[in-house]
């Protein structure tokens, strides 16, 4: 008796390649983006514990704001403009979400500069080593950074996919799924904002 199981599989599946489950990749990205919020959740509960009972905190100087409130519009201003691309690709109008999509990548990278300027004149003041709370608010912020340069390695992707794949369909479905990704990480900064830069300038 033959055991091949070529002969003992149904002919409908040897004649019918199996449908592509198109959702896949976008229920992979929300289980990344719900891993990845528990995370940044359990940064900010840290935070709040390490100040729980200290006459002050932040126990320096509060961060400025004349970096963070720029770096949020931008990041505000980049989800706006990615949703609209993607409203363009799904449509097959493939040409004006990518300029959208490269526009985004530039302020993105314009992020991370203005990421780097902050840095640069907060460790003149406040150093991660100096205490706890410059350990949790550089974890933080530089935790951020890296989600925000790997938002910008997908979108990057998304961008080179016609030229990786000249004949593939209009990539709705990627683009889709980094914008996810890349709406996760700009929401994120607002929180970041809000509670390691607004809160405590309002209440010092």
């Amino acid at each position: 008796m033959s055991t091949n199981p070529v002969e003992i599989m149904p002919r409908s599946l040897l004649q019918e390649p199996l449908p592509m489950d198109r959702t896949r990749g976008s229920n992979a990205i929300l289980q990344l983006i719900a891993t990845e919020a528990t995370l940044f959740g359990m940064m900010f509960a840290t935070y709040w514990y390490l100040g729980k009972g200290k006459p002050h905190w932040p126990m320096d100087d509060p961060p400025k704001l004349h970096y963070a409130i720029p770096m949020l519009v931008i990041l505000a201003l980049s989800s706006g403009l990615l949703h609209w691309g993607e409203k363009q690709v799904k449509r097959e109008n493939t040409g004006s979400g990518m300029v959208a999509l490269a526009v985004v990548i530039l302020m993105g990278l314009a992020f991370i500069v203005l990421t780097v300027m902050e840095d640069m004149e907060h460790l003149k003041t406040l150093t991660p080593t100096q205490d706890a709370y410059g350990s949790i608010f550089y974890a933080t912020t530089t935790l951020h950074a890296a989600h925000l340069t790997l938002g910008l390695f997908m979108l990057s992707y998304i961008f080179l996919l016609p030229k990786i794949e000249p004949r593939r369909e209009p990539p709705y479905r990627p683009y889709h799924n980094a914008a996810l990704y890349w709406h996760f990480v700009d929401t994120v900064w607002l929180f970041v904002v809000i509670i390691l830069y607004i809160i405590p300038n309002a209440f010092r």
